[in-house]
């Protein structure tokens, strides 16, 4: 009886080797403590354009709508894509193959699945985005973590040390989550030009584009002559447009990826759904000077979360970022972060996101978010956060 094998089928061991979502596990014990300002999820405050839910009130009258569309996305769609890319990335769109995607991650996702086999080799650098990490390790690639300066810029010559024979891209991700680095332009053409090099794959997130301050400025490393061969560029509307449940992303990508990518879009999703699609193309119609008018408040916000840190001179160490909606700080003399934003949540109503789901476990880190939360309230979680961390109990 002994060797009679277990009955009851399991998960692959692949995925057993993946960190669990630390999103939703924040999310449960925010609801589980009511009142917790979140300073966690990175989303921003504000809906889309009105002009998206108009666009929908005849939507249902086309019987042509709720049948499968082209699998790289509508044509409408795609053309205001396109445009976009020209007039703000400079990036050429005739050079590179272009998919609609169910957001930044599906996009990233998607081209593991097409370039890596497994015991491939992706280089991160940390601190990484977790769904990048998880990612990689889903498809049966190896993350190679390499670590950034103290001020979260690139380390050119640690990635040129990690790149080994079976290195098949390298990711960076501009304005940076969690850091909110923006990258310098002469280090993202530097690894743009290692990658052409050494026949790897530039993985570029862009999904923060519109989100730097204080003068930085985003560039896209697709916009390059040449990077067509081994560039691709990921783009969503989720962060810029307030648009995150509706799934919409985009990616340009060397065609050479172009029948792969369409077989993998083709098994996952078939394509966006087009109610999404159709939404999205009133989204980009409002254009970046819609979303710059919201980044005003956002700036606001940023700058009072900013000189409440600095008020924690002692507590806290927060290098200095232009991007994204988010400081990644170092909390002195701190313990396990994981515990700590725990403790903040239960003890202190206030919700962070701990550093170890970045790949950092050495020191204690929290990234902050600023995006999701107005001027009040980024006051009061801010108090409770000082007063978290200067509780005698606190890990």
């Amino acid at each position: 009886m002994n060797d009679i094998p277990n009955p009851h089928p399991s998960a692959c061991a692949r995925m057993q080797g993946v960190q669990a979502p630390i999103i939703p596990r924040i999310g449960e014990l925010v609801r589980a403590y009511p009142g917790t300002i979140s300073l966690g999820q990175g989303i921003v405050h504000y809906p889309p354009p009105e002009t998206a839910c108009d666009a929908l009130r005849d939507f249902f009258e086309d019987p042509q709508r709720h049948q499968y569309q082209h699998e790289l996305g509508l044509p409408q769609l795609r053309a205001c894509i396109e445009s976009k890319l020209e007039n703000e990335n400079a990036i050429d769109g005739d050079r590179f193959a272009l998919m609609v995607t169910a957001g930044g991650n599906m996009a990233f996702l998607t081209v593991l699945l097409a370039i890596c086999d497994a015991g491939d080799e992706v280089i991160l650098v940390r601190p990484w985005f977790f769904n990048h990490e998880m990612a990689v390790r889903s498809v049966g690639a190896l993350p190679v973590v390499v670590s950034t300066r103290e001020d979260y810029q690139l380390d050119l010559d640690a990635i040129r040390r990690a790149v080994g024979p079976r290195t098949r891209a390298i990711v960076t991700v501009s304005p940076n989550n969690p850091t909110g680095a923006v990258y310098l332009e002469e280090d993202l053409r530097a690894v743009n030009a290692l990658c052409e090099e050494r026949g790897l794959f530039h993985i570029s997130d862009e999904v923060y584009e519109y989100f730097v301050f204080e003068g930085a400025r985003h560039f896209s490393p697709a916009s390059i002559p040449g990077a067509e061969t081994h560039t691709i560029a990921i783009h969503s509307l989720s962060k810029a447009y307030g648009f995150a449940s509706w799934r919409v992303g985009y990616m340009v990508f060397p065609k050479i990826l172009l029948e792969s990518i369409k077989k993998i879009q083709d098994t996952n999703i078939i394509c966006v759904p087009v109610i999404s699609q159709h939404a999205a193309i009133e989204v980009l119609g409002a254009g970046r000077q819609w979303v710059q008018e919201r980044m005003k408040g956002i700036a606001s916000v940023r700058r009072r979360a900013l000189d409440a840190l600095l008020r924690l001179d002692g507590q806290v160490i927060v290098p200095r970022t232009q991007g994204a909606f988010y400081f990644f700080v170092r909390i002195c003399e701190g313990g396990d972060s994981l515990h700590l934003a725990e403790f903040l949540i239960r003890e202190h109503g206030v919700a962070v996101i701990p550093g170890v789901a970045f790949g950092v476990e050495e020191g204690c880190y929290l990234r902050i978010g600023y995006g999701a939360v107005d001027g009040a309230a980024m006051d009061e979680g801010m108090r409770r956060l000082g007063a978290g961390l200067a509780d005698p109990r606190r890990p």
